[in-house]
């Protein structure tokens, strides 16, 4: 197994901490609706290791009622990036050595008026040491208010730290979500922000509250929506709205050519990808 410094272990002990609330609540919504629906955790190590030098991770995914289909994955990872991806990596060009711990989740949802949505938070080592995040809200119908409300925690929680904050996050995040090739935005937005490094308390403290900001306003969204009516035309906006998402994962997400290009789980890279989606 990796050995971990104090930043590291507290950095991991938190990303673990903040999946098993978001995985409780999100089967307590699923009671909710009437279902019995539950996380299936699976551990996996690092390029199939079976002593874990390499670290790894545990993917869990549900599908349920109201969350058609939920990943949330963490994973602590290290090694060394091959040498031409280490040159596109923070600090990694002069030294391939890297440390990486973080949470994933994506969540796509059955009723189209329950928006689709991403959240991450992680913490890197190379030969700098930086947290990066954020979460982004992908309603096939978009919904004034849900917008509204989401951009709203995640701006107090920005606004805690540094008023500087939201507004470059959320530019940061309305470019990084785009689809070229469709000229369109992947969702409604939210935040994103990476490279955030120096004082690790502070930074730790701003990523905390990122994750807490989430498990706040989702899933009251989710739960406003869920019993929604929702059309024939409705669902075939949500699975067309589906195969936009899995291109921008496929084809731009940096966080899926991180996972492939470090020996993670491939499973668990892709659980981003929706059950269904459709083309025209």
């Amino acid at each position: 197994m990796i050995e971990l410094d104090a930043e590291q272990a507290a950095a991991r002990a938190w990303f673990e901490s903040l999946r098993d609330r978001i995985c409780a609540e999100f089967e307590a919504i699923e009671r909710e609706a009437g279902s019995d629906a539950a996380f299936q955790y699976t551990p996996w190590n690092r390029d199939g290791d079976p002593e874990a030098e390499g670290g790894g991770g545990v993917q869990g995914v549900m599908k349920g009622r109201v969350f058609e289909k939920v990943g949330v994955n963490v994973s602590t990872v290290g090694g060394e990036f091959a040498p031409e991806f280490a040159r596109t990596i923070h600090g990694a060009a002069e030294n391939p050595g890297f440390f990486a711990t973080g949470i994933s989740l994506v969540a796509h949802m059955a009723n189209p008026h329950v928006p689709a949505v991403h959240m991450n938070t992680r913490f890197l080592v190379t030969t700098r040491r930086w947290f990066g995040g954020g979460a982004d809200l992908n309603p096939p119908i978009p919904n004034d208010a849900d917008t509204a409300d989401f951009h709203a925690r995640l701006k107090a929680a920005c606004d805690a730290h540094d008023a500087d904050y939201y507004p470059r996050f959320k530019q940061w995040a309305d470019d990084y979500f785009y689809i070229p090739h469709r000229k369109v935005h992947r969702g409604v937005g939210g935040i994103f922000y990476d490279h955030l490094e120096g004082d690790f308390e502070a930074n730790f403290a701003f990523t905390r509250d990122v994750g807490e900001a989430f498990l706040d306003i989702f899933p009251r969204i989710a739960r406003r929506r869920m019993h929604d009516p929702a059309s024939a035309e409705d669902r075939e906006r949500l699975l067309a709205y589906r195969g936009r998402y899995a291109e921008f994962n496929l084809v731009y997400d940096r966080g899926t050519l991180f996972g492939l290009k470090t020996g993670g789980n491939i499973d668990a890279i892709l659980m981003s990808l929706p059950p269904v989606a459709t083309w025209a």
